[in-house]
């Protein structure tokens, strides 16, 4: 099968894999324990998930560890001796299911936080929509890459799309590379992060080379020649990454591939990578061999509930509704959405099983970032 091919092809059949033919929209699907009758008492939760074509490779792997993370939760005794009540309301990208999905929250004045958004975009229009008509709900760590000035309801944990292309240019610059290639899976990507990545490269003296495709991402790989950079960091998805690939395959030059957090290793595995491109994969999670008590119990739980090889997106996921778990635990007084809230608006770091997260943008000082290698023989390291 050509990597053209690929994008549309792969993301339809993970979404049928993944969903079991469940109909897009925004009608909840309930992950954990089903609406609570009368005499019947628990919390709940409600995650948002794009489970479009687009985002597929990120939301199928994080609401996998976000339902883990739940469950196991709500084995270990729930919250305040109650259960959680995780609900899942899935969206097709469109305007239309969002504002369903809004709508849908706007019916539930139990829900005491939105958490989990996922994909980027996604996260990024509820969290405006929020914002303006529900500024009372937190909107709990969602997989947000611009997470904005910490002013408002949204409270994000994961290392923002800027700090993740710092952190990949500053381990370029200590390796001693003095030119690296940007190159953009679409005009989208190039409007959005185009100027962090020049500033982020001026600030270490790196000379920036930008690639957009006007046509295909493979026909863009074979533009570059002798003098183009042989590291690359790509802005976009994973099978965007993989059709990116396979046009440098057909050049047989050696190129690095550093990736964003967007792109899910574990499918670009599958899908084959070049034997003339190992790709760097920058993570805004610990990495999934680690020995931080909070991953192992990770792999544990989500290889014991789903059999499921770890990924950083299920971590982030399974980060996420830890997270939110462990706040709501702290809240003071009854266990509502407005105590929730003061809770979460004092954006305090917390350590959760040996991971410092900050909701704070505006007072980090470090964030988690890593990076693994997926290599041209197909095995990942780190």
């Amino acid at each position: 099968m050509p990597y053209t091919s690929l994008p549309q092809t792969r993301r339809i059949a993970l979404r049928q894999l993944a969903w079991g033919g469940l109909a897009f929209g925004a009608a909840p699907s309930f992950a954990q324990t089903p609406k609570p009758g009368p005499g019947s008492s628990s919390h709940t939760v409600v995650q948002v998930v794009d489970v479009s074509a687009a985002q597929i490779d990120v939301s199928k792997d994080f609401l996998v560890g976000s339902r883990a993370a739940w469950q196991d939760l709500n084995a270990r005794g729930g919250l305040r001796n109650k259960p959680v009540r995780h609900v899942v309301i899935e969206i097709d990208g469109s305007p239309k299911a969002l504002r369903g999905a809004v709508d849908s929250l706007k019916g539930m004045p139990e829900c005491l936080a939105a958490v989990g958004t996922v994909g980027d975009k996604a996260a990024s229009q509820l969290a405006a929509i929020l914002r303006r008509e529900m500024p009372e709900l937190p909107h709990v760590a969602p997989w947000l890459h611009n997470p904005g000035d910490g002013s408002d309801n949204t409270f994000g944990i994961f290392a923002t799309r800027q700090e993740q292309i710092a952190y990949a240019i500053k381990s370029l610059a200590v390796m001693g590379v003095q030119q690296v290639g940007a190159v953009y899976a679409s005009p989208l990507e190039m409007a959005l992060y185009r100027e962090d990545m020049e500033r982020a490269a001026a600030e270490l003296q790196l000379k920036l080379h930008t690639y957009s495709p006007t046509s295909s991402l493979d026909k863009l790989a074979g533009t570059l020649n002798a003098q183009s950079p042989r590291i690359l960091i790509f802005l976009g998805g994973t099978p965007e990454l993989a059709q990116f690939a396979q046009g440098i395959e057909k050049q047989a030059a050696q190129r690095y591939l550093i990736a964003m957090s967007d792109v899910n290793v574990l499918a670009l595995q599958q899908l084959g990578v070049s034997r003339f491109s190992p790709v760097i994969s920058t993570q805004n999670v610990p990495p999934i061999n680690s020995n931080l008590p909070l991953v192992r119990a990770y792999r544990e739980v989500v290889g014991r509930l789903y059999d499921e090889p770890p990924t950083a997106q299920s971590l982030a996921g399974f980060v996420s509704a830890r997270y939110c778990a462990e706040m709501l635990q702290t809240v003071e007084g009854n266990l509502n959405r407005s105590n929730a809230m003061l809770t979460f608006s004092k954006r305090q770091p917390i350590e959760l099983a040996g991971l410092r997260l900050n909701p704070d943008t505006r007072k980090r000082t470090s964030v988690v970032v890593t990076q693994s290698m997926l290599g041209a023989d197909g095995k990942i390291v780190g």
